[in-house]
């Protein structure tokens, strides 16, 4: 185990970033009215940033990468938006 300074945010930079990212796209946005609510939207934006959210470090790509789509033809391709934690979190994807 390796102890982290107090009040030393750059001693913790990847969990800060984090915390921070998760504040300000998911919990400002949101009444928490409960604990179980709490780890219930925690659940569904942490599944959202490892599957759907794009990150500069991974070339745009998430860290779960999905399967890459089946080639369809020019103009046939329709994109399917399905909406996340009542709106708040959109995600794209091509339909099938």
């Amino acid at each position: 185990m390796i102890r982290t300074p107090i009040a030393a945010p750059r001693a913790k930079a990847h969990a800060e970033r984090w915390v921070g990212s998760a504040r300000r796209e998911c919990l400002d946005r949101i009444l928490i009215v409960s604990q179980g609510h709490l780890e219930r939207v925690l659940r569904e934006y942490i599944a959202h940033h490892n599957t759907h959210r794009p990150h500069r470090a991974l070339r745009q790509q998430s860290p779960i990468p999905k399967p890459i789509p089946i080639d369809t033809p020019a103009g046939e391709a329709h994109v399917r938006r399905r909406d996340r934690l009542g709106g708040l979190l959109h995600e794209y994807e091509l339909a099938a």
